[in-house]
């Protein structure tokens, strides 16, 4: 029984799926004899074989100036520059086709906000005290500290001038850098500036000293006063205060012992003698500012009339106070002389030129500072010898007392 062949085209060897008798098969590097034309695969697959796809094109670069232009602009570094730099990144990035557009506003953007914040720093003095703040910082200042009127200390940088951030409390008994006699705040507000702030210490701490070391005789040479004050950036943290102390003028000098001479260390008497010869010595120090008496003749006629004042105080104090035994007399006599200076005083008040004037001016001084003053402080236990001064002719054309206390 014959099976009839399949409809639709017929393999050219006759049919079946194997060859005629005495034909090879396929195999073996031979292929079978029947192909598939090209045109009916590509039409079930879709395309043809030997067709390639296209290769991808390549991303445009990042506009450099773009990527400058950021950075500057978010550190805020040279605004003026960042800006510059968007701008331009901006006309590579149209003309090239480059990427990083978004970039360059940014930086555009971040670089204007950057210069009106420096321009606002610079007008109200904000880039002032940030660079106050840096420098102080730089140098180990800008910290608050305190040291109590009465104590004694050593300071860490070995001088009492510049900056100071702490200080080493020791005993005042022996070797130390300085010794704090008065302390003060600054009233609150806005920094006053570096003039006003040293002005305030000046003013007060010359003041103040005499009220700690009340006998200007009992003061070394080469003491003077020192004062810590406040500085910019330390004011931002709450430090209105100024420190006072007396210190070595010379760097490499100290102190021994304490220099307090007040109520709490002085007897009756001679916390009386020293407050009446504060009479005095106030009147001293408004001696008129001029190299010559004869620059201002005038006013130093004045200026005799409020000295002439100010012994009849002195006198009247020294005669008004009980004193010892053993000192009473040495006393009397002090304020006898006393009544004979103001005499002289009285007589520079009249002077008819600047030559009669500073000859009782002298006259006036040997009786003030004289013997009688010194036996009056060995009999009180007080300081016996005079303070020195630079200038110590009071003859025509002197300026100085010579008497008044300069620390």
């Amino acid at each position: 029984m014959a099976t009839p062949p399949p409809l639709g085209p017929q393999p050219p060897h006759g049919g079946g799926q194997f060859p005629p008798p005495g034909q090879p098969r396929a195999g073996a590097g031979q292929p079978y004899p029947y192909q598939v034309p090209p045109q009916v695969l590509g039409q079930a697959w879709g395309q043809s074989w030997g067709q390639a796809y296209p290769a991808p094109l390549p991303a445009p670069p990042v506009n450099g100036p773009a990527i400058a232009a950021l950075v500057l602009g978010v550190l805020c570094f040279l605004p003026g520059v960042g800006l510059l730099l968007g701008i331009v990144a901006l006309v590579q990035i149209r003309k090239k086709g480059e990427r990083g557009k978004g970039m360059a506003v940014a930086g555009i953007v971040l670089s204007m906000i950057g210069a009106l914040l420096m321009t606002l720093a610079f007008t109200t003095g904000g880039a002032r005290d940030a660079w106050d703040g840096f420098r102080d910082v730089a140098s180990g200042a800008g910290g608050t500290f305190s040291v109590a009127r009465g104590e004694c200390f050593d300071s860490q940088s070995g001088s009492l001038e510049g900056y100071a951030y702490d200080v080493d409390i020791v005993p005042c008994a022996g070797e130390h850098d300085a010794e704090v006699f008065a302390e003060f705040s600054m009233p609150d507000g806005a920094y006053p500036g570096d003039e006003a702030v040293t002005d305030a210490a000046d003013d007060r701490c010359y003041a103040q000293s005499e009220l700690y070391a009340m006998d200007p005789w009992a003061l070394p040479a080469d003491v003077d006063v020192y004062y810590f004050t406040p500085t910019r950036q330390s004011w931002r943290y709450g430090d209105r205060e100024i420190t006072c102390m007396f210190g070595n003028v010379d760097p490499e000098g100290s102190l021994t012992g304490s220099l307090r001479q007040d109520g709490t260390t002085l007897d009756d008497d001679q916390f009386a003698f020293l407050e009446a010869e504060a009479l005095l010595d106030d009147a001293f120090d408004g001696v008129p500012d001029t190299e010559y008496v004869e620059d201002d003749l005038a006013g130093h006629k004045v200026w005799a009339s409020k000295v002439v004042h100010a012994l009849e105080q002195q006198t009247s104090a020294l005669r008004a106070h009980d004193w010892e035994p053993s000192a009473e007399q040495a006393v009397t006599d002090y304020a006898d002389a006393l009544d004979r200076a103001r005499e002289e005083w009285e007589a520079a008040n009249k002077a008819r030129n600047a030559g009669d004037f500073s000859d009782h001016w002298d006259k006036a001084h040997r009786l003030t500072d004289g013997a009688k003053a010194v036996t009056a402080r060995e009999a009180l236990g007080l300081a016996t010898e005079s303070p020195t001064f630079d200038d110590e002719s009071t003859g025509e054309g002197g300026g100085g007392d010579g008497s008044d206390a300069e620390v």
